[in-house]
């Protein structure tokens, strides 16, 4: 599979500083590429296998589409991905709650905005 040009999308320079200043001390987050997809329950093992090449952490539905956003419209977004190990194949799955990690989420967010806003 060629990788070209445009292939992947990237987070802002400032948003990426941003976030890496606000979240240098909070455990569980990580940085890094993400496959984003439409359909992952579609994707081919050869499609699996080269994401897999590449150093990709996790699926997921919506990054690529807001850091184009962000990249036509010189838009300032920060994309966070609540990673599990599940596809939405039992009820209710993405539904987090407390005990896996919703709070922590939006508390993460929170350290983001209070950031954002001493550093616009």
């Amino acid at each position: 599979m060629a990788i070209y040009p445009g292939t992947y999308a990237r987070i802002g320079a400032h948003a990426l500083a941003i976030g890496r200043c606000a979240l240098h001390d909070v455990d569980h987050v990580v940085q890094g590429g993400v496959w984003t997809t439409d359909a992952p329950f579609r994707e081919t093992a050869d499609a699996i296998a080269f994401a897999r090449s590449e150093n990709l952490l996790a699926v997921e539905m919506e990054a690529a589409a807001l850091y184009a956003l962000a990249e036509a419209k010189a838009y300032p977004i920060i994309c966070f991905a609540h990673v599990t190990n599940q596809m939405g194949v039992s009820e209710n799955d993405f539904e987090k709650g407390e005990s896996d990690g919703n709070t922590a989420f939006l508390h993460l967010i929170s350290i983001i905005a209070q950031a954002w806003r001493a550093n616009p």
